[in-house]
């Protein structure tokens, strides 16, 4: 599984640090940190962070990272 957000559209509502806090970091009030390639266990709390996410901001699938930039940690 990969994941990517669109930090354009993140807004910081944090719901995603919240459901898979293992993934999604917020450090300091807006600057969303996460692992694009999560671990197998934490799959089922990224889609559940990524169906809560107020402004569909993250991208889930087998290949969502490909050539995309993110912000890891």
């Amino acid at each position: 599984m990969q994941i990517v957000v669109d930090l354009n559209r993140c807004q910081g509502y944090a719901q995603c640090v919240f459901l898979a806090p293992r993934v999604f970091e917020l450090h300091g009030e807006e600057a969303l940190l996460y692992a694009p390639t999560p671990p197998n266990d934490q799959a089922e709390r990224v889609r559940r962070a990524a169906a809560a996410c107020p402004v569909q901001a993250i991208l889930v699938g087998e290949r969502a990272g490909a050539g995309a930039g993110t912000d890891v940690r």
